[in-house]
């Protein structure tokens, strides 16, 4: 049993306890770390156990703590799931989180859990070209109507014309992917409780303020603390951090939120397998430490490009000055900018493919948040899907590259664009 408190355990800091929170070496044989739980079932010490456990699980009775509900099978409950959702909870402040297989297993699964047909929602783009896909196709086709607005300081003007008896949610990514634009949060949060909820005696009717926080990941921006109801993490990225896993994370502090989030997880089966989460839980334990090196170096080599005569713009958090007016939006919800950087090459397609093909330190690849540094074209790769008029509108054009940076010397990073921008 962990010799801390409740009150002491409060005091400590998410990167203190990553390391031990969640976890008693004692029901594992005293193992400092927690060891992979590879089984799919649970063995009941009663048939009365067993009936009781299942019975919680199907929301009946009054259920004990989560954590202290009994394991019955590891697609509703496993440890190592347990304990990395314990720990991501703890970066955001809020009262629980559920795993999942990827990303896009945790936004599909959240929405459908929060929407039904005849729901309408708001989202502010652009966003990640799966989730567009998935909004703009999937749940277009189960009855679910999306109105896009553009992310920034105007999104909430523009989308309160918008709002409606209908309106379930209201969807961010703020930072947006891949142009760097910020939504205000709270100000939406305030848009969403000024206006009547979609049904007023459904479950959490209200209108819900879902952000997607994989861009600015949990070390510099903590969403629920400026208004979001319910945050959403492709673990893939900063959480797991060394492109060698994928999963995903939702995270809510309304109890009947969780239990939808958590029902239909375990209907649709997106949640990740023991290892997945063991591997995720790992990489927690350098988080903070991943995050702000690589900070770091964003900073560095967005100096850099800001002064190179073939780079047009750059998109950074780290650039905004008090005169920009997105300025106010970061000062309110983020601690640091992150190693998120977008930039628009003097030129179109052709340019920024030369630029991309004669990296040699950078890799040629999609995602982000791990500890190489990655390019890509988001035009032609991660947000390729888009259409072309949606594109334009959002920035999404020919010449944007977006860069990814790692944990490596910044010089050397430097360098590496420097070079490869005299090719262009």
């Amino acid at each position: 049993m962990t010799k801390l408190t409740d009150a002491e355990t409060t005091r400590l800091h998410p990167e203190t306890l990553a390391l031990s929170f969640g976890f008693d070496p004692w029901l594992s044989e005293g193992a400092v770390k927690p060891p992979v739980f590879l089984t799919s079932t649970f063995a009941f010490k009663c048939a009365a156990d067993g009936k009781r456990f299942f019975a919680w699980a199907h929301g009946e009775g009054t259920p004990p703590p989560r954590r202290e509900q009994g394991l019955i099978y590891s697609r509703i409950n496993n440890p190592n799931l347990e304990i990395l959702e314990d720990r991501v909870a703890l970066w955001e402040g809020m009262k629980d989180a559920y795993s999942f297989s990827s990303g896009m297993a945790a936004i599909a699964t959240t929405l459908l859990a929060t929407h039904r047909p005849g729901d309408e929602m708001i989202v502010c783009a652009p966003v990640y070209g799966g989730t567009d896909a998935l909004i703009h196709h999937f749940l277009k086709s189960f009855g679910v109507t999306a109105h896009f607005v553009p992310a920034g300081i105007d999104a909430p003007a523009l989308a309160e014309p918008l709002i409606n008896p209908r309106t379930r949610s209201i969807f961010i990514e703020s930072p947006a992917n891949p142009s760097n634009r910020l939504t205000d949060i709270g100000r939406m949060k305030e848009l969403a409780l000024r206006h009547a909820p979609v049904d007023p005696g459904r479950s959490c009717g209200r209108i819900l303020v879902i952000v997607d926080n994989t861009m600015a990941g949990p070390v510099f921006a903590q969403p629920a603390k400026v208004g979001a109801d319910i945050v959403l993490y492709s673990a893939t990225k900063f959480i797991g951090g060394h492109s060698d896993v994928v999963g995903g994370m939702a995270l809510a502090n309304d109890d009947a939120l969780l239990g939808a989030i958590a029902q239909h997880r375990a209907m649709l089966g997106g949640m990740p397998n023991p290892y997945t989460a063991w591997l995720l839980t790992r990489s927690l334990e350098t988080l903070k430490i991943r995050a702000e090196q690589q900070q770091r170096n964003a900073q560095q080599v967005a100096a850099f490009l800001v002064s190179h005569p073939k780079v047009r713009s750059v998109c950074y958090l780290g650039l905004l000055t008090p005169a920009d007016p997105e300025h106010a939006i970061f000062q309110k919800q983020h601690t640091g900018p992150g190693s998120l950087i977008s930039f628009y090459i003097h030129g179109g397609e052709q340019e920024a493919f030369a630029f991309l093909d004669h990296l040699k330190v950078f890799k040629l690849a999609v995602s982000l948040g791990s500890t190489e540094s990655l390019a890509q074209h988001p035009a032609a790769m991660t947000h390729s899907g888009l259409t072309p008029g949606d594109k334009l509108q959002w920035g999404v054009t020919d010449d944007l590259v977006r860069l990814s940076i790692g944990i490596e010397n910044p010089e050397d990073l430097i360098w590496d664009l420097k070079q490869a921008l005299e090719q262009v």
